[in-house]
């Protein structure tokens, strides 16, 4: 059975806590990634199969909330942001925990006003090993109210493994994100490595992988995103791809293809055994929030509302995903919500938070694709859901709304 996590209960919801848990019931082995119908009449709502806290996000949660009540008189820091949503960070700060750095790293409390007797908290992303030696020095435990998830640690492990074996780690991966900040860390310390965002830049790589593109050009487009002492001509022969847990996985799998093409160009039939097989550090969750995400789309909507922080790299990617197909709004809770004639989103393009009016559909019934990323609260999919309803008539009750999903059925 899969462990459960002590969460409080004001993060759970009393609509979508009733329907994932039907949905565990009928479906256990998550074969079936049909979306849950939540029909209130005049407007349907589709939920994901999958979405909102994963294992890594409360498993990280119930430790810092453990932290606070073991804390007593000492003081509570979080290394930055626990994980990327303002509902949760903004609770943890009202309970007194303060963050020592910004998730982009700029730091706001310097690391010389700790003491040994302080806890920090280190995020679900995990940290650097320069953070963790320098908290070490300072005397602070770095084990106790380590938050880091499980499928992080794997893809440092994999990363170590295959830098002793003489290959170098590409990362798939946003250079400054907290999450492959510590992951390029962690490998650097075994191996070579270089940071790829996406397709594009891969194929840069690639070309120079071939050597259809010389040393120069590779400084230029990689200066920022690879290990001290790094040289192409000597460090881009072997090669494994591992992952910010967090990108959309099909590219992942894209970017090691193309570079396991590319070595093949370059050694012929020997070009296999220059690429080391990284798949298995994929994280579960992130692919079945994307799957479940696809098969929502390919049921249909009029629009679709995905709800998380605006910083979280796995919520970016839903919209991504539903933007390709129907008018998508990127909110972080249903105060983002402002009436049917208005909606405060976040828009991924211009990177900022902009107002839309006429956003939604005169179209009745009203059919709204609703999903969640991976650090999303599922209280505030029941929020959005009730405000949503409160701008139509005949709304049908929540009990016969929620009927399929009884126990007894």
């Amino acid at each position: 059975m899969a462990r459960q996590f002590d969460v409080p209960t004001f993060y759970r919801s009393p609509v979508v806590s009733r329907v994932k848990e039907a949905r565990r019931l009928t479906d256990p082995r998550k074969k079936d990634l049909s979306p849950s119908v939540l029909d209130f009449g005049p407007v349907r709502f589709k939920l994901a199969r999958h979405f909102g806290f994963c294992y890594g996000v409360e498993n990280a949660i119930e430790i810092a909330y453990r932290a606070l009540d073991e804390a007593g008189d000492r003081r509570v820091f979080l290394l930055s942001e626990m994980i990327h949503n303002p509902h949760v960070n903004e609770d943890l700060l009202g309970r007194g925990i303060r963050f020592l750095r910004t998730t982009s790293g700029e730091q706001l409390i310097p690391f010389e006003e700790l003491t040994p007797e302080d806890i920090v908290i280190i995020p679900a992303f995990g940290t650097t090993l320069e953070t963790e030696q320098r908290l070490r020095e300072i005397g602070v435990d770095v084990e106790s109210y380590d938050t880091t998830c499980p499928f992080v640690e794997k893809v440092w492990t994999r990363s170590e493994r295959i830098g002793s074996q003489d290959y170098t780690v590409v990362i798939h991966g946003k250079r400054q994100h907290e999450e492959t900040r510590a992951t390029f860390s962690h490998a650097r310390a075994g191996a070579p490595v270089v940071v790829v965002r996406d397709l594009e830049e891969t194929r840069k790589l690639t070309a120079v992988i071939r050597g259809e593109k010389d040393r120069d050009y590779f400084f230029e487009h990689f200066g920022e995103r690879h290990s001290e002492g790094f040289d192409p001509d000597r460090d881009l022969v072997r090669i494994g791809v591992v992952n910010q847990t967090t990108m959309l996985a099909t590219e992942t799998a894209e970017i090691a293809s193309l570079i396991r093409q590319a070595l093949t160009d370059r050694f012929g039939e020997d070009g296999i055994q220059h690429f080391a097989d990284t798949s298995d550090t994929l994280c579960y969750a992130t692919n079945e929030n994307q799957d479940a995400t696809r098969a929502l789309i390919a049921d249909g909507a009029d629009l679709a509302i995905i709800v998380g922080g605006t910083n979280s790299s796995n919520t970016s990617h839903l919209v991504e995903l539903c933007e390709e197909v129907m008018p998508t709004w990127f909110v972080t809770g249903d105060e983002g919500l402002l009436g049917p004639d208005a909606i405060r989103h976040f828009d991924l393009h211009r990177h900022d938070m902009v107002t839309s009016r006429d956003w939604l559909p005169s179209k009745r019934p009203l059919t709204v694709l609703l999903t969640a990323g991976a650090s999303c609260p599922d209280i505030l999919l029941d929020r959005v859901m009730e405000r949503v309803c409160s701008w139509f008539d005949d709304v049908r009750p929540l009990e016969d709304v929620l009927e399929p999903f009884s126990p007894f059925n």
